[in-house]
């Protein structure tokens, strides 16, 4: 037989000696020392949750827009190629007129021309419009 079959361990001839009633006592020892430890890897967890949502939150500029304003919106879905004009194909629609505000962050818009669309936007698909000088309307 090998000699490390034959030859245990420090911690298991120390747990071969103890009654069950220490037995007992040292592993509810360590079981608070576990609720200590979950509660210290909850703390960090809602501190680094907290790190991450500040360093994200510096980055992200809101978009509001107000009944009236006039945006682009966003060729959906994302790089639909016109084959008449392949990677020279627009990005953007419009501009479009905001007709009024939902919930959620979405907007329902109409064309210069007062044709109100059926469905609403959400903001993420908008960006505002800027009048070109060089362009007279």
């Amino acid at each position: 037989m090998p000699w490390e079959v034959n030859i245990s361990s420090r911690r298991v001839q120390f747990q071969n000696d103890l009654s069950a009633d220490e037995y007992a006592s040292l592993m509810n020892i360590n079981t608070e020392d576990l609720t200590e430890l979950r509660l210290w890897a909850f703390e960090k967890i809602k501190d680094n949750k907290a790190k991450v949502a500040r360093a994200y939150n510096k980055k992200v500029k809101p978009k509001n827009f107000q009944v009236g304003d006039f945006v682009w919106e966003l060729v959906l879905p994302i790089s639909t190629k016109d084959p008449a004009y392949e990677k020279w194909s627009p990005n953007w629609h419009g501009p479009y007129r905001i007709e009024e505000t939902a919930p959620g962050s979405s907007y329902k818009m109409e064309t210069l021309e007062g044709v109100k669309f059926s469905r609403n936007v959400n903001v993420k698909y908008l960006k505002r419009y800027y009048p070109s000088l060089w362009v007279e309307s």
